[in-house]
């Protein structure tokens, strides 16, 4: 009998490669409800795959490089490798926490009306010390179709979950055609269009380490120009408006 499949997928460019281990290890720890294995689908944002001589050593790992388009440009890439019935997001820089996967895969086979899950964060910082996200979490739970739209709207474009800890099921990912092609936010798009077409889960435990260090993509200069971000957020948003009006 065949196992199912959770795919992984990892962005990553130059100046994070050196993290990478970091984020297999994390990967390698996972344990899995019987029956299911996961495959990590790596995908360089480069022409040159000098990533790859970075990676160790394991057929569970498939790697990829193209055009430079940004990192919602290269999941939805990468996303063309995947076997997985579901697809788990792993930013190059983060790392997962124990059970993560398994949780997600419970929670998506035992709740078929839910179309995708995101859990609690710690940030991760230099030190190594781990803190909760900034924001306040909701209590654990269903999250209602277009709820996220909503809070979204309504609170200066903050969002109620993070969407580095999305897993989604792989039809849905498909039908909204990937990741947005952005420099950022790409990943705020893909939660705000997935929460109009389905209802998600909050999962209390955390389930990311996520790091912060100068190197990341909400430290550099495409994500804190104000021109930059404006335009990022009135695309997102009309896309989010956009459905919502198709969903009627």
């Amino acid at each position: 009998m065949s196992s199912r499949v959770i795919s992984v997928i990892t962005a990553v460019h130059a100046p994070m490669a050196d993290l990478l281990q970091d984020a297999y290890a994390s990967l390698v720890k996972q344990e899995l409800p019987s029956g299911w294995k996961w495959e990590w689908l790596v995908q360089e944002d480069s022409l040159d795959g000098q990533i790859a001589k970075l990676l160790p050593v394991d057929k569970r790992i498939k790697f990829g490089s193209g055009k430079p388009g940004g990192p919602g440009v290269a999941r939805t890439v990468a996303l063309a490798r995947a076997t997985g019935e579901l697809v788990k997001v792993l930013d190059a820089d983060d790392q997962l926490t124990a059970g993560a996967l398994a949780r997600d895969i419970a929670l998506l086979t035992e709740r078929p009306e839910v179309g995708w899950t995101t859990s609690r964060v710690l940030d991760l910082l230099p030190d190594g010390t781990q803190i909760s996200w900034k924001h306040q979490d909701p209590e654990e739970g269903p999250i209602a179709r277009r709820s996220i739209v909503d809070f979204w709207l309504n609170n200066e474009h903050r969002l109620p979950v993070h969407p580095a800890t999305l897993c989604i099921r792989r039809q849905l990912l498909l039908a909204l055609g990937g990741w947005m092609a952005l420099p950022a936010s790409e990943d705020t798009g893909l939660l705000l269009a997935a929460n109009v077409l389905s209802d998600g889960y909050f999962i209390e435990e955390p389930g990311l380490l996520y790091r912060k260090w100068s190197g990341q993509t909400t430290m550099q200069a495409t994500f804190i120009d104000e021109e930059a971000r404006v335009h990022r957020t009135r695309i997102v948003e009309d896309r989010a408006r956009a459905l919502l009006a198709l969903m009627g």
